[in-house]
């Protein structure tokens, strides 16, 4: 019984004092039941001390699911004893080999996924169902980026996505000029119209070349007559006002006179060769011809005069151009600017130069540096990720520096004093003090010669009666370098243009080697260009209004090219074509094609009459072309049905000039 609200127990021991019991305040047994349930047909044996007793695990587990038994209730206490204590000591059971044999099932299960991570295969096994769904959006894609290889419907842009950060851009432009434009139409030129479409197509075409022919005088009485005999045929009703509609004819005539007068205006003013008519047929359709896209050109480059241009090697929508001051009453400083094909009106870099800029190349083995030479024969370098405009090396303080203007500099890649098969990039520059000079790229820009050029003297023809007279010495021994190209296979030879009108083909292996002599221009060789498919053959441009092409092992011209009387500022050949290039002649450009004639250019355009042109540039992914000009204009020029040779035409530049001239 419980005393005084604590529960009492009762027999700790079996066949002592019974099984423990536990009783609440109100006497209700709270006796825990046990927690080891055994298999209730199967004896286990108990130990209790030193003695062992077999108890029926039936009557264990009877007594553990009814509970324990009450005081005085007659139960057995042993067996709710044994229950208790079959949780608490230690169980003994041998395995026997029929328990080894029996087979039990054991059963896995596995809880719910939990998913962390989710990422979408971008491969679709060949089995699925939408399998031939992506095969076909794959096909379509394939011919797309096929299609869009060479094609100028598509460009490669960069562009920025919608989930990027905010940018501000500053961008400078020209300024919208807007005109409001009027007319007044009366009755007489609605009826003169109606009755003009309906006159034959040959009357109209004769009436045209009448209006067209250059005279501002009004047709004579005799056309009068035959234009109102016409229209009387036509409309017999209307014979009494035959002198109304002669007047009225005479009046529409001298407005369509007018008119014409305004539209020849207009296309002066663009740019456009006035040869080209209106009405064009299908041939000169499918004539060479040229059209202009767009212009590189702002306030700040205006004035001055484009010397030079080149593409970046790497990025070919980065293009560099040179600017100086012809006039030297008014000196200008000279600029170096970086445009891109994003924006024509505004270039991405300016260099500021204290003298004119002569010539620009970029480097490619680092195509961020820009070499720039100058009129002062000074030659920097400038790095053009970089938004300072200072040279990030300069030779001013070279004390072997060039004291002549720098015509032309390039970056060279030569085996000479590398290791086999390795080819360091080298800067070259020509210039007007007579040296080709090499310059050293360490801390600070340092050059050595290479060739120094050397006047010659003309052999002159003695008379006869004459006495010897003594040879004057020139002003300098130096004949002044204008221009120089490499060899496109062998960039240990190349060629140097003079004021003399020569031509030297030299090598750098050796100081001074001079290997050949070309005489054939009587003024100074403005540009030299080996031909990049025939590489034995080059040209040369110069003063005297002539074009020459030469080959390496003759010393005598192969053609002259001379078709107007202006001197020719720049040539270059076609990357495309082998038998294509371009020569610049004061406000003409001139493109020719040797696979179609060797008497007269393809082309012959005027790009620009208020200014002559200075440099030319081929674009090498698209037909276009770039002529700079002397107000600091660069135009871009589209190329139209100049086609590189085929199959059907000759094969190579020897096909046409060996008839010609053998070498």
């Amino acid at each position: 019984m419980a005393s005084e609200g604590r529960p009492v127990r009762r027999g700790g021991l079996v066949g002592i004092q019974g099984p423990l019991q536990v009783f609440d305040e109100d006497g209700k047994n709270v006796t825990p039941h046990p927690l080891f349930q055994s298999d209730p047909n199967t004896a286990t044996p108990r130990t209790y001390g030193s003695s062992s007793t077999w108890i029926s695990n039936k009557s264990t587990t009877k007594s553990g699911l009814e509970g324990t038994a009450e005081p005085g209730s007659g139960q057995d206490p042993t067996l709710s004893l044994s229950a208790v204590q079959v949780g608490q000591e230690e169980m003994e059971e041998e395995l026997t080999e029929a328990d080894l044999d029996q087979r039990v099932d054991i059963y896995l299960s596995e809880t719910d996924t939990l998913w962390m991570f989710d990422m979408p295969s971008v491969m679709v096994s060949v089995e699925a169902e939408d399998a031939g769904r992506v095969l076909e959006r794959n096909k379509i894609y394939a011919d797309i980026c096929k299609t869009k290889a060479g094609s100028e419907r598509f460009e490669e842009r960069m562009v920025q996505t919608l989930a990027g950060a905010a940018k501000n851009k500053e961008v400078q432009c020209e300024t919208i000029i807007m005109e409001d434009k009027g007319m007044m139409v009366t009755s007489w030129d609605l009826d003169n119209s109606l009755d003009a479409s309906e006159i034959e197509p040959t009357s109209r075409a004769e009436g045209f070349g009448a209006t067209t022919g250059g005279s501002s005088k009004s047709p004579t009485t005799k056309e009068q007559e035959q234009t109102v005999s016409v229209s009387s045929d036509r409309e017999p009703d209307i014979t009494s006002d035959r002198g109304d509609t002669a007047t009225a004819s005479e009046e529409d005539e001298e407005e369509e006179h007018d008119k014409e007068k305004k539209d020849e205006g207009k296309e002066g003013k663009g740019l456009i060769d006035p040869s080209m008519t209106i009405n064009k047929t299908p041939e000169e359709d499918a004539a060479p011809r040229l059209e202009q896209l767009w212009s590189y050109t702002c306030d700040l480059t205006s004035g001055h005069s484009v010397s030079s241009m080149a593409w970046n090697k790497v990025n070919p929508d980065l293009l560099a151009i040179g600017y100086r001051e012809f006039d030297s009453k008014d000196q200008k400083k000279g600029l170096a600017c970086c445009w891109s094909l994003k924006n024509p009106m505004w270039p991405e870099r300016i260099f500021q130069c204290d003298h004119g800029v002569t010539a620009v190349d970029f480097s490619l083995a680092s195509p961020n540096l820009l070499a720039v030479g100058t009129s002062s024969g000074s030659v920097a370098v400038y790095d053009v990720r970089s938004r300072n405009d200072a040279a990030f090396l300069d030779s001013s303080a070279s004390l072997n520096k060039h004291t002549g203007a720098v015509w032309q500099l390039r970056w060279v890649e030569q085996e000479r004093g590398a290791t086999e098969g390795d080819k360091k990039e080298r800067l070259m520059c020509i210039s007007a003090d007579g040296r080709v000079t090499e310059w050293l790229i360490q801390q600070r820009l340092d050059c050595i010669d290479l060739m120094k050029l050397r006047r010659t003297e003309r052999e002159k023809k003695k008379l006869p009666g004459e006495k010897e007279r003594k040879s004057e010495a020139p002003i300098s021994q130096q004949a002044a370098g204008m221009c120089f190209d490499f060899h496109p296979e062998d960039t240990d030879i190349y060629l140097a243009g003079t004021d003399e009108g020569h031509i030297y083909q030299c090598s750098c292996s050796g100081k001074e080697q001079i290997l050949g002599t070309y005489r054939g221009h009587k003024g100074p060789v403005y540009r030299v260009a080996w031909n990049p498919s025939s590489t034995d053959m080059f040209l040369s441009c110069s003063a005297d209004w002539s074009t020459i092409l030469w080959h390496r092992d003759s010393q005598t011209p192969l053609l002259t090219f001379s078709s107007v009387t202006a001197f020719v500022h720049d040539i270059m050949w076609s990357p495309k074509s082998a038998f294509i290039f371009a020569a610049v002649k004061e406000s003409r450009v001139e493109i020719w094609d040797l696979s179609v004639s060797i008497f007269n250019p393809v082309i012959s355009h005027t790009a620009n009459p208020e200014a002559n042109l200075t440099s030319i540039l081929f674009a090498k992914n698209t037909n276009c072309l770039l002529l700079g000009d002397s107000l600091g204009g660069v135009g871009v020029w589209e190329l139209f049905n100049l086609d590189a040779p085929g199959s059907n035409k000759v094969g190579t530049l020897h096909d046409i000039v060996c008839p010609v001239g053998a070498v």
